[in-house]
C-alpha cells in the first residue's frame, strides 16, 4: 500500500510538472497568414471601443419621407456579416442598415492585449454597441437584429440600455439555451500555461465549425462551396486562434434569463422550424416570457433562416415592421 501511495504521489507530481513545463515546449503557429485588410480587400473598418471593427453599411432605400431607423445586424457564433448577405439589401428598404463583425469573428481587429473591459466579453461588446449607436443612430429609432449568440447580446444590451433601443428582432436567439464552458475557471484560464495551450485547443473549430454549419441548414443542397468559403475566409487571418481563445474564456455573466419580463419594447421572435442548434421549442417560451413580443416560425429551415429562406424571413419582418417601429 505504501508503495502504491508513493507511486501515486510521484505520478501526481510528474503530471503537475508536465503541466507547468510542457506547454512552453509545444510550438504553435497560427494557420492564418493574412492581415484583415488582405483577407477582406475593400472592407470598411470603423473605430468602435478602440477596435477597428469591420462594418457593412447599406443606405436607406425606401421612400417613407421620414428619419429612417437604424437597423443593426448582429451575427451569431462563428459567423460574420456574411450571414446577413441575402437580407441586408431588403432590410435597407426599411431603414439604414449596419452589419458588423463581433470581436473574435469576421475581420474585426483581434487584440491580444487591452486596457479596461475584455473586448471579447459582454461588456466589451456592449461598449461597441454604445459607440455604434452614438455614431450612427443619434436622433432616430434603433432596431437591433440579433441571430443566435448575437441575439443574446442584443437582448441583454437592450435590457441594460432600454432608452437606446426602440425594437428587437431575435432570430433563433441563444437565450434559454446557450453555449460556453462552465464559469468559475477564470483563474485557471489565466494561467500562462493555459494561455499557451488555449489557442491550440480551440484551433479545431476550423473543421468542427463545418459540422455546426451543416446542422444549421435544412436543405444541404443550399450549402454550397461558396457558403463554406464565406465562413472559412476569416480563418485566414493570422492569430485567429488566439482571439478565439480569448473569446472562449471571456466573461459572459448576465441576468437576462431571469429578467426577460423587463423587455417591454416591441420584439419580434423568429425561429427556423427545425432548429436543433438553438432548439425551436425555445422560441414559443421566449414569446411567453417577453411581454410585447410576436412569434414567427420559418418553414423548411433550421438555424439560419436569414440565409436559407431569406424571402420568407423578410416577409415575416415586414409583416410586423410597422408595429415594431410605430
Amino acid at each position: 500500500m505504501k508503495a502504491f501511495r508513493r507511486f501515486m504521489v510521484r505520478a501526481l507530481l510528474a503530471g503537475i510538472l508536465s503541466f507547468l513545463i510542457v506547454p512552453f515546449l509545444i510550438p504553435f503557429n497560427s494557420s492564418g497568414t493574412l492581415t484583415a485588410a488582405q483577407a477582406a480587400p475593400g472592407a470598411e473598418f470603423v473605430k468602435l471601443n478602440g477596435l477597428d471593427v469591420r462594418v457593412e453599411r447599406t443606405p436607406y432605400s425606401g421612400d417613407c419621407g421620414c428619419n429612417a431607423p437604424l437597423i443593426v445586424l448582429m451575427h451569431g457564433f462563428g459567423a460574420s456579416t456574411f450571414s446577413w448577405r441575402h437580407v441586408q439589401e431588403p432590410f435597407s428598404q426599411l431603414g439604414e442598415v449596419i452589419a458588423y463583425d463581433r470581436p473574435a469573428f469576421g475581420y474585426t481587429e483581434r487584440k491580444s492585449t487591452w486596457a479596461g473591459p475584455n473586448p471579447y466579453g459582454f461588456e466589451g461588446n456592449f461598449l461597441i454597441l454604445d459607440d455604434l449607436i452614438a455614431k450612427y443612430g443619434s436622433g432616430r429609432k434603433v432596431v437591433l437584429v440579433g441571430h443566435s449568440a448575437g441575439g443574446q447580446i442584443a437582448a441583454e444590451y437592450t435590457r441594460l440600455n432600454p432608452a437606446k433601443v426602440s425594437a428587437l428582432i431575435l432570430v433563433d436567439a441563444a437565450i434559454l439555451t446557450t453555449g460556453g464552458g462552465p464559469s468559475g475557471f477564470d483563474w485557471f484560464y489565466a494561467l500562462p500555461q493555459m494561455q499557451k495551450l488555449g489557442p491550440i485547443l480551440v484551433s479545431s473549430i476550423a473543421t468542427s465549425g463545418d459540422d455546426l454549419l451543416r446542422k444549421s441548414y435544412y436543405d444541404k443542397a443550399k450549402l454550397t462551396q461558396d457558403v463554406y468559403d464565406g465562413y472559412h475566409q476569416p480563418l485566414k487571418i493570422k492569430g485567429w486562434e488566439q482571439a478565439f481563445w480569448f473569446f472562449s474564456t471571456a466573461p459572459r455573466d448576465n441576468k437576462l434569463k431571469e429578467n426577460l419580463g423587463s423587455l417591454t419594447l416591441p420584439t419580434l421572435i423568429i425561429t427556423g422550424k427545425y432548429d436543433a442548434v438553438v432548439p425551436a421549442k425555445d422560441a414559443p417560451v421566449l414569446h411567453k416570457l417577453i411581454p410585447n413580443s410576436t412569434l414567427e416560425i420559418i418553414a423548411k429551415t433550421t438555424h439560419l433562416p436569414q440565409e436559407e429562406q431569406p424571402g420568407l424571413f423578410m416577409k415575416a419582418v415586414t409583416k410586423h415592421w410597422i408595429d415594431l417601429v410605430k
